[in-house]
């Protein structure tokens, strides 16, 4: 099964592009297991809290896995999410999750570009530019330092999709 990871700052469309590509490719996608966790124990959350949003993400990835269809499996958010998410709330990182990161293997992994409008919801934090930026690039810092497959998805919501359907075809269907 070849797994495709989508990442990025929040408000940059990594839901409606895993979910996409999945629909195109007629496949499952795994969504974002945060978003649930804080919808149920609201959004004042502690760097525990981030410990087990990695844990819920995991299980809920893997068990994910056994739906995917036509050998592939497309993932919304990934331990790098989490690794960035709590180096930068709590500037600190739990050793778990930076061992989830050296073990598990994905074959593409596309960071989404923060070139989208910010969309308000009661979940996200940093509705600024500058912040989303400085996101963005500790996650490209991370990505050029690691050894999977990786590409920057930017443009419209259109473009976006035409874009990871052109890097899927090319570097994983081939």
């Amino acid at each position: 099964m070849k797994k495709i990871v989508i990442i990025g700052p929040e408000s940059t469309g990594k839901s409606t592009l895993t979910q996409q590509l999945a629909e195109h490719y007629n496949t499952t996608w795994c969504p974002e297991f945060a978003r649930e966790y804080l919808l149920e124990n609201g959004t004042d959350y502690s760097f525990s809290d981030l410990l087990n949003i990695a844990r819920g993400q995991i299980l809920l990835e893997d068990n994910m896995l056994a739906k995917a269809k036509n050998n592939l499996y497309f993932i919304d958010t990934d331990m790098y999410v989490m690794k960035v998410w709590c180096e930068v709330a709590f500037n600190n990182c739990h050793t778990w999750i930076l061992k989830q990161i050296a073990a598990r293997h994905y074959d593409l992994i596309l960071l989404c570009d923060t070139n989208l409008p910010w969309v308000k919801d009661e979940l996200r934090e940093y509705p600024d530019l500058h912040t989303r930026e400085r996101l963005f690039k500790m996650y490209k810092d991370l990505l050029i330092n690691q050894r999977t497959k990786w590409a920057v998805i930017s443009g419209s919501h259109i473009e976006r999709l035409q874009l990871a359907l052109t890097i899927v075809n090319t570097v994983v269907k081939k």
